[in-house]
């Protein structure tokens, strides 16, 4: 009986950090991040691509391949078109895009 209690014990008090793990970005708002998608990021990708300008998120060639690279491209754009985000801004951001199109993990 006590082979398996260590174990589970430890199973059991992981769990947190599990969960953090599945949630690359936990501490985001995801409405926030729709906010300021929707306000600057929109109307430069249905410039570029057409529609709504959703389809660089889907598209077959996207860059974007992780939850590092969402990050990463997010403080591109941030730079690129100086919107002066702060760090939760773009976390808002990333929150919003990885729920709505990336589904990354990790």
């Amino acid at each position: 009986m006590k082979k398996w209690l260590l174990p589970l014990s430890l199973l059991i008090l992981n769990q947190p950090a599990v969960a953090e793990s599945l949630n690359p970005f936990k501490h985001g708002d995801a409405n926030a991040g729709k906010a300021l998608v929707n306000q600057h990021c929109i109307q430069c990708h249905a410039s570029r691509l057409g529609g709504d300008g959703s389809a660089i998120y889907t598209r077959a060639t996207r860059i974007v391949t992780s939850s590092t690279k969402l990050s990463s491209q997010i403080r591109n754009c941030n730079t690129m078109l100086d919107l002066k985000w702060f760090e939760d801004e773009e976390l808002n951001v990333a929150k919003y895009l990885n729920e709505t199109y990336y589904k990354f993990s990790e």
